[in-house]
């Protein structure tokens, strides 16, 4: 066993001075506190309940409904595909209504669409789609004036064959692309001539959307879908056999993370001649693992359907740290509140919901859906409580804190503080309905309040005094959940 301890002499303590805020320019992380965003002078934590993704690629979504009806509810961002992947109606992962399943001649991409010798239609890879830009521009600056932050998602896995069939990407779809292409190697670069055209198309959509600060880039949604390295099992099993995903968190491999380094190289490079300079998330896999290696201009880790250790593991990178997806858990509110309340006290900076109630026809949110997860007005009521409780700090100065809980019988708590005066904590109970809580915040007068994440309603609890640094609570948890707010008098 090799074991190397790294040391360092003492230091003479430095005196912290921290950056200034701007007020203006694109979403970027917080200069003091990079876990959360900062944006027109703001520190933000980016929560919505958003539709399946296909809102710009998909015609017949009415998008400005759609847009809207998020800033009307309190949310504060949204995610979309570009066009480079959409899916089939019908047939896609068991969604009756999927909003990135357009009808086929109702679907719109950044490249022309050209008829070759045999009068097939095909896209041409070379050539753009002036109409798709102009629908992208005007999405983009509707959410801008609405302060929705835009995640925009260059690329997918290409997860069934069907998919591959219908793909622009397919040599067999475009004009461009003279070999055969297996889709799992469609975003590697074993992809052969696709390669450039993929980096034509992101260069094009940095360069087209820099005017914007209400968005980030994400390089590709689920790589690991495709080249599947299997690394973490999240039940009572370390066997990592191919099978059943919902039991074990999958990295991409080696030629996956090459494709997306290269893919940030073009952003970074691109936006080097450009006035503005936007955020780049990358997706790493489902659940829960700690991340080995995180491209140092890449600064949103993004997880789906995130446990709170996925916080935990990987904290120590100065980068938020996201719940891009969630879903597969049933249609009913509560667990998605509840992954919302645990993953954001836990010190992650972005959730987001995946909502089936969205589709076409019901862009505002009212729909019933049949679908492998939630999404309704009652869930997006109970997020803008999360969004309101959150933002009601200064969210900059909070990090997780598991130290304020000393005693928590029955409840598992997840809190953040400024380890002085403000604390956020959520409760989730566990087989109880009341349960009392020692906390140690020091000495002092502290305002209690409780909040219920499911009504929204605030209850004062009152000033309590500490006796030896330490308050005891006695909570009930009639629903299983609780936040509460302990500020210094």
């Amino acid at each position: 066993m090799l074991i190397i301890l790294l040391g360092s002499c003492d230091a003479p303590p430095r005196t912290e001075v921290k950056e200034p805020v701007p007020n203006t320019g694109p979403i970027q992380l917080h200069p003091h506190n990079p876990h959360c965003f900062l944006y027109q002078g703001k520190a933000m934590a980016l929560i919505t309940s958003g539709e399946h993704y296909g809102a710009l690629l998909n015609l017949d979504f009415d998008y400005k409904t759609y847009l809207n009806t998020l800033a009307d509810e309190g949310m504060n961002y949204t995610r979309i595909f570009t066009g480079s992947y959409f899916e089939i109606p019908g047939e896609s992962f068991g969604i009756e209504k999927n909003t990135l399943a357009p009808l086929p001649e109702r679907v719109i991409t950044p490249w022309q669409q050209v008829t070759d010798d045999t009068g097939k239609v095909k896209f041409d890879l070379s050539k753009w789609n002036s109409a798709y830009f102009d629908r992208l521009f005007d999405f983009m600056e509707l959410a801008h004036s609405l302060n929705i932050i835009v995640e925009v998602t260059c690329f997918s896995s290409i997860y069934r064959d069907a998919h591959w069939d219908v793909s622009p990407q397919n040599p067999e779809n475009n004009i461009n692309i003279s070999h055969d292409i297996d889709r799992k190697d469609a975003q590697t670069p074993n992809n052969g001539e696709l390669m450039a055209y993929q980096e034509a198309m992101v260069k094009k959509l940095v360069t087209e959307l820099n005017r914007f600060d209400n968005f980030f880039f994400e390089i590709q949604n689920e790589p690991w879908a495709d080249h599947t390295v299997s690394v973490y099992n999240i039940i009572n099993q370390d066997d990592l056999e191919a099978g059943d995903w919902t039991f074990k968190s999958d990295f991409a491999d080696q030629a996956s993370i090459d494709w997306h380094d290269r893919l940030i190289k073009v952003i970074v490079d691109t936006e080097s001649q450009l006035d503005k300079k936007h955020l780049i998330a990358q997706n790493y896999t489902n659940f829960k693992a700690p991340i080995p290696y995180v491209n140092q201009h890449v600064s949103i880790i993004n997880f789906h359907y995130a446990w709170p250790e996925a916080v935990d593991w990987n904290y120590h990178y100065p980068k938020v740290i996201g719940f891009d997806e969630s879903g597969f858990a049933g249609s009913g509110d509560q667990v998605y509140r509840r992954q919302a309340w645990q993953f954001m006290l836990s010190g992650g900076g972005l959730f987001n919901n995946l909502d089936y109630s969205f589709y076409v026809g019901h862009e505002d949110g009212t729909g019933e859906n049949s679908a492998p997860g939630g999404g309704s007005k009652s869930f997006r009521q109970q997020l803008k409580t999360l969004s309101n409780f959150l933002h009601g700090y200064e969210l900059e100065k909070l990090h997780p804190d598991h130290s304020l809980v000393t005693s928590s019988p029955g409840v598992i708590p997840y809190v953040l503080s400024d380890n002085s005066d403000n604390y956020a904590l959520y409760l989730r109970a566990i087989g109880t309905t009341q349960a009392e809580l020692e906390i140690a915040p020091g000495e002092g007068s502290f305002q209690l309040t409780a909040v219920d994440p499911i009504d929204g309603t605030y209850t004062d609890l009152g000033i309590m005094e500490t006796t030896n640094g330490k308050l005891r609570v006695a909570l009930q948890f009639p629903d299983g959940e609780l936040a509460l707010s302990v500020t210094r008098r």
